[in-house]
């Protein structure tokens, strides 16, 4: 009898460098790639239907790689926990093998599989390959803390070396099908899971493997774009992304980080002089870095209450603002403009997340962090439980970042560098026939000239939800006030990272660029 071996793909969707999968074709002689339908997600997850559309297409397209290679990806629906024991007996199972997961539902669920395949002597074997160094390893180098700070991190990965470099992709990997193989195991379609593609936005960023090696190919060609790569100076409100949009194929793993990690590595080396992080493409990599590792070693991570990272600030509660916020009608066209193009494509700029997260949180709304976390998970395509709350923490002034005083502007931010206002024109049709004078403060323009428009403000398109200078400088009182009544706790942040900064003394005026000249998440 054939020994038998179940890769289990959760994330990783790929072929190359996938340790796992190779560690699995090496035990065994029959090789059974699953992924499984986990009822969990869809019952605690936020998940769009963009977001769905694009993992059915990185499924469909990860079956079509494994049969390039004589195998084929066996889609199951059920509880894992439920699921593995009936494969293991079915196929006689003596091996498994997945990519390690430091999710917390995943690191539990994860746990009780491997004990499940050990009451059916099944040997599990596990591989680090979502991130660029093992989580784990990087918190014990760090004294058994994950570090707190991006500097501090640094000097903790330096002390390991470079990252492992990535596995070459299986050349074969035997598999046994079956004849009606696609009835039962194919990968499903939106409406087999009751939802429609009339649902979805543009299809602009393909799911799958193949697409996510096209468009990094497409990025290493250009060397000197590349090497003076600054991610602070990207422009967030281009019609064309400014930046690489690898993101939703690194969430996904259609893409290794430790792949992309050398082949920048390959173009730096051959420079006269390149960036460097935490604003180049190798410091948006340590900044995804950051976060896992942050994330892995913290409870309570996505919320505030239990969080030993978050300032526990008194948010206010309001309905109104949050669905005005959320369905892109706060009366600034800048704000709603990047809010529409979240919901319709499942993707902005990190700039123009920042810009909105302030606005809800912070800046103007004083919305608590958990709720744009919750919108950012249900849009976005690159939706990653440890990057979405580690960002919405820093852009809240939570944890990581301290200057609370330094504010978006809704209008004077996008002007920088969208003078004419092309990409509110795009994303808010209703006020492209604007002057240009108006675009951003269409609340100005006399009422001939809004007729003139065919946009009424108030009755076409919202007037402004709230008074931009009064609550910023209403926040920042509140900010101050939540800084005090934490500094005697400081959030859990000073000892566990060695260093953490603090607000400084002098309150700077209104920022119309970026509240931190560090990236904090790849996109």
């Amino acid at each position: 009898m054939k020994t038998c071996a179940i890769h289990w793909f959760r994330k990783g969707l790929r072929l190359h460098d996938n340790p796992a999968l190779l560690a699995a074709i090496k035990i065994a002689e029959d090789v059974k790639p699953v992924f499984i339908l986990d009822p969990w997600f869809p019952k605690n997850a936020n998940v769009g239907i963009n977001r769905w559309r694009f993992l059915l297409q990185t499924l469909q397209n990860l079956d079509d790689n494994l049969k390039k290679i004589n195998s084929r990806l066996y889609v199951v629906r059920g509880k894992p926990a439920e699921v593995f024991p009936q494969l293991f007996k079915d196929w006689g199972v003596s091996h498994l093998t997945f990519e390690e997961d430091t999710e917390p539902y995943a690191v539990k669920r994860d746990a009780e599989i491997t004990k499940l395949a050990e009451q059916h002597k099944v040997k599990v074997t596990s591989c680090v390959s979502h991130t660029l160094y093992d989580t784990q390893r990087t918190i014990s180098k760090n004294g058994g803390k994950a570090p707190l700070t991006y500097q501090r991190l640094q000097t903790v990965l330096s002390s390991l070396g470079p990252p492992p470099k990535p596995t070459d992709s299986p050349t074969e990997c035997k598999t046994t099908t079956e004849s009606d193989h696609d009835k039962k195991y194919g990968v499903p379609s939106l409406e087999d899971l009751g939802k429609s593609e009339a649902d979805c936005g543009p299809l602009l960023f393909p799911g799958g493997e193949t697409e996510a090696l096209r468009r990094m190919e497409s990025m290493i060609q250009k060397n000197n774009w590349i090497c003076t790569f600054e991610k602070p100076k990207t422009e967030p409100n281009t019609l064309e992304p400014s930046t690489t949009v690898l993101s939703p194929y690194l969430k996904f793993g259609c893409l290794s980080p430790r792949l992309f990690y050398y082949k920048l590595q390959e173009v730096y080396s051959k420079a006269k002089k390149h960036t460097s992080p935490p604003v180049s493409l190798h410091g948006q990599l340590l900044w995804r870095e950051f976060f896992y590792t942050a994330a892995a070693d913290t409870p309570n991570f996505n919320q505030m209450e239990g969080n030993p990272v978050s300032r526990q600030i008194p948010w206010d509660t309001n309905e109104v603002y949050l669905t005005a916020w959320k369905e892109g009608k706060t009366g600034y066209p800048f704000i709603d403009a990047i809010m529409t193009q979240l919901r319709q494509e499942g993707w902005v700029h990190h700039l123009a997340r920042h810009a909105v997260a302030c606005f809800l949180t912070r800046g103007d709304l004083w919305i608590s962090w958990e709720e744009g976390e919750k919108v950012f998970e249900e849009y976005l395509l690159d939706a990653d439980w440890s990057l979405n709350a580690g960002n919405w923490m820093w852009l809240s002034a939570s944890a990581f970042f301290h200057q609370y005083f330094r504010v978006y502007s809704p209008v004077a931010f996008g002007k920088k560098t969208d003078k004419d206002g092309n990409y509110i024109r795009k994303y808010i049709p209703k006020l492209s026939k604007y002057p240009t004078i108006y675009i951003y403060e269409p609340w100005k323009a006399p009422l001939k000239v809004q007729e003139k428009a065919g946009c009424i403000i108030g009755k076409d398109y919202p007037k402004p939800i709230v008074d931009h200078d009064v609550m910023r400088k209403r926040n920042i009182e509140r900010m101050a006030k939540a800084y005090s009544a934490n500094k005697s706790e400081n959030s859990g942040e000073k000892g566990k990272s060695g260093s953490v900064s603090s607000p400084s003394k002098k309150r700077k005026s209104e920022s119309n660029s970026s509240p931190s000249k560090k990236k904090s998440k790849v996109d």
